[in-house]
């Protein structure tokens, strides 16, 4: 349902061509509409006269005449506000004008542009009704003038002529128009879209990274402090530690936040952190006190770069929050690559709970929202032994061959590091 209501609303923000914004016509500045218009007028005037030195008329062309001629053309410097006014106006100036007899000529013009403006700012059928009601007045009033002289069919026929080819060219004109106004509000919704997507995925890295070196350098303080007077060359590696965890996580965080901020170039393109980096994170868990074993099973291969990426931040955020909430427990990382799919396994065993270790639980949230992006799953539950279990499986590029299973390989046993922090775990505690 929730989908539905988005898609719905992203129909809803990009335009549709078939049903015009009328409440929004077209809005250019009025002054872009003044060349055509004093073309037009110059045109429809200098053509005017010409026509009246050389055409008998009943009425011959005065003042009254020329302004009538000059009405259109200077409605037009508002055709794109008001492009029904405008044509209404300028099909009343022809109207008086053709029905007292003035001499004929292109004072048409102004009401042949008024038309095609109409058209493409979506007022067809305004345009239309218009041009209909002025031919019936100029039909009505040329049965009243001249009842001898019948209907002009040939000229009826030139000016539906006109009427449909003025018509037919407005309206691809407008369909263009609209098209690529469609077009352009489509790649911006896009584009939208696709960044708030970044955010998230930036939003993402940032809670996975704050959250494993915080915990790291949280540790590691503790140990330091602890061991301060008793061992102060083990105090001297864990002050290490949090050095080189503090520049790691500042690294990151800029590699990350480059991304929104064009100001540092070169952190664009940090790589992204990968299963080639899974030594250099279980590494670092290890000094933190947690024991990490790893069994592999099949053959590793080079995986999709979004798999790879997932997979090294589902481990650390696992390793993290068993860190977080577990002390004394030692952790196995089990990596198994099948034919089209890498299955990650985490599991913690023993250790005791810490005491106000609470979380937001954003960091399973971000687990799950990770592997459903690419089409997997995420399943995280209590083991039979006590401990804790994350299980995620992720589509990976189909191999070759059968998987060779390879024999598991298993990490050192604990460091004194971590059997310092199973024996008083309230004094590392976040």
């Amino acid at each position: 349902m929730d989908d539905e209501r988005a898609h719905r609303a992203y129909r809803g923000s990009v335009p549709n061509p078939r049903q015009p914004d009328r409440a929004n016509p077209p809005t250019r500045p009025t002054l872009s509409a003044v060349p055509l218009a004093v073309v037009v007028a110059a045109v429809s005037l200098l053509g005017t006269l010409g026509s009246a030195t050389h055409t008998a008329a009943a009425r011959p062309l005065d003042a009254a005449g020329i302004v009538l001629v000059l009405i259109g053309p200077l409605a037009l410097i508002g055709r794109y506000r008001f492009p029904v006014y405008v044509l209404g106006v300028a099909t009343v100036a022809l109207v008086a004008y053709v029905g007292v007899d003035y001499p004929l000529g292109p004072v048409f013009l102004s009401g042949v542009v008024a038309v095609f403006t109409a058209v493409t700012s979506a007022r067809r059928w305004a345009a239309l009704t218009i041009v209909a009601v002025a031919a019936a007045a100029l039909l009505g009033l040329r049965a009243l003038s001249h009842p001898e002289r019948g209907l002009p069919l040939i000229g009826l026929t030139v000016g539906v002529a006109w009427l449909v080819n003025v018509v037919a060219v407005a309206e691809g004109v407008r369909l263009r128009r609209e098209r690529n106004d469609q077009t352009r509000a489509t790649q911006e919704a896009v584009a939208g879209r696709e960044g708030s997507e970044e955010r998230v995925r930036i939003a993402r890295d940032l809670h996975d990274v704050l959250g494993h070196h915080i915990s790291l350098i949280n540790v590691q303080a503790g140990v330091a402090l602890h061991l301060m007077d008793a061992d102060p060359e083990q105090a001297r590696g864990a002050l290490m530690t949090i050095k080189q965890s503090s520049r790691d996580l500042l690294r990151e965080m800029r590699a990350t936040l480059g991304v929104l901020r064009a100001v540092d170039a070169p952190a664009l393109y940090h790589p992204v952190p990968g299963l080639e980096r899974l030594d250099e994170l279980l590494s670092e868990v290890g000094e933190a006190g947690l024991p990490v074993a790893t069994e592999i099973v099949g053959r590793a291969r080079v995986l999709p770069a979004g798999t790879d990426a997932a997979a090294y931040r589902i481990v650390q955020e696992a390793l993290t929050n068993t860190r977080r909430h577990v002390a004394g427990a030692a952790a196995t990382v089990g990596l198994r690559y099948d034919h089209d799919t890498l299955t990650i396994e985490v599991n913690d065993h023993g250790g005791r709970p810490l005491a106000a270790t609470a979380g937001s639980g954003s960091g399973l949230v971000g687990m799950h929202e990770r592997a459903a992006a690419l089409g997997g799953a995420v399943e995280a539950g209590p083991t039979p032994d006590g401990g804790w279990r994350v299980q995620a499986r992720l589509p990976a590029a189909p191999h070759p061959g059968p998987p060779e299973p390879e024999p598991p390989h298993t990490d050192p046993p604990p460091t004194a590091l971590s059997r310092a922090v199973a024996d008083e775990p309230h004094r590392f505690a976040p």
